[in-house]
């Protein structure tokens, strides 16, 4: 039995570290993620290996599962990935960090695995662009819905909304979710997913779910709200927990009680640089329900998802290793 399930893109990140002109000549939208087709990806590749920037190449998605089962909780992780090199590397990196998954649903023996350019200015911020590749055309095929027999958790990746072909298979992920008697969270992943995918993120909110995660720009953009108060109030429309990061700044934690609504701010970990902010938020989602899955109580959860989301934007690449992940948990419990 699995404490959390989860599903999401495969995608295998090469990161670049360039300048701000360099990032701009790109033309992508500084901060976001955009999607592309392949003829458009390769493009990219090419102009940027033109530079001779030194990438880096790492497994990408599925790093709220990594931290969960890093921290020390058992996870499972569905995705898709193409019979190739890309997803044999993506599937041997889940597995190297703790993380279970099953080859015979997970690949698509003539897909290409997916891939996305990072690109890290010296700010720390990541820009992205995605080309899903397989992970497009993720759907019940790719699913072990037994994995969700005893598991305290459902982590819904909000990527997903961009992700048609999934729809359904949510929607019966869902239901057998909640026949199990797992939680259900969902994280809004990136700004992008709420301002070209919001359908498909209210429907996945709508079905009722138990924990939002997201950052404050996204919270804004999916409310239409000017303050926090406003994103707050929205977004417990569809779940009792909402827990809103705001990059070094206090992250809002708002769940409902009996006689209104709880707040708590947890202060960040200050950082000496912001390194690349690739995977902080997937990874603050893991070990908030980490904490949650060993009965810590919110602001503990915040705490412990605060030092390991520091960690994170401390280095290149969206995962630490697992001892570093044992070490703050040690730390900071």
């Amino acid at each position: 039995m699995y404490d959390v399930v989860a599903i999401g893109n495969a995608l295998v990140d090469t990161e670049f570290t360039l300048s701000d002109d360099a990032l701009d000549a790109t033309g992508l939208t500084r901060g976001n993620m955009t999607l592309a087709d392949t003829e458009t990806q390769n493009a990219l590749f090419a102009k940027l290996d033109e530079q001779n920037l030194k990438p880096a190449k790492q497994a990408g998605g599925g790093s709220a599962a990594v931290a969960f089962a890093a921290l020390g909780g058992r996870a499972y992780y569905h995705c898709r990935v193409g019979g190739d090199d890309m997803g044999d590397f993506y599937l041997g990196d889940l597995a190297d960090s703790g993380v279970d998954t099953d080859a015979d649903y997970a690949v698509q023996v003539n897909g290409t695995t997916g891939s996305c350019a990072v690109l890290v200015t010296p700010d720390g911020e990541r820009t992205m662009q995605t080309h899903l590749g397989a992970s497009s055309e993720i759907d019940a095929t790719n699913i072990n819905f037994q994995t969700l027999m005893g598991a305290k958790w459902l982590y819904l990746e909000g990527y997903l909304a961009m992700s048609p072909s999934i729809s359904e298979a949510l929607g019966e992920m869902h239901k057998q979710a909640r026949a199990a008697g797992a939680k259900i969270a969902v994280s809004f992943a990136d700004p992008a997913v709420v301002k070209f995918a919001k359908d498909g993120l209210t429907a996945m909110l709508s079905r009722g779910v138990d924990a939002v995660f997201c950052n404050a720009d996204e919270a804004a953009l999916f409310a239409e709200a000017d303050g926090d108060a406003d994103s707050v109030n929205a977004l417990l429309k569809y779940s009792d927990l909402v827990v809103i990061t705001n990059s070094d700044k206090p992250t809002t934690i708002a769940c409902r009680g009996d006689n209104g609504i709880i707040e708590h701010s947890i202060e960040s970990v200050a950082v000496s640089q912001v390194i690349d902010s690739n995977g902080a938020g997937d990874n603050y989602a893991g070990a908030f329900l980490y904490g949650l899955s060993q009965g810590l109580d919110l602001p503990s959860c915040g705490r412990l998802a605060a030092a390991v989301a520091s960690a994170v934007v401390s280095q290149f690449g969206p995962r630490l290793l697992v001892k570093d992940y044992q070490a703050i948990k040690d730390s900071a419990i």
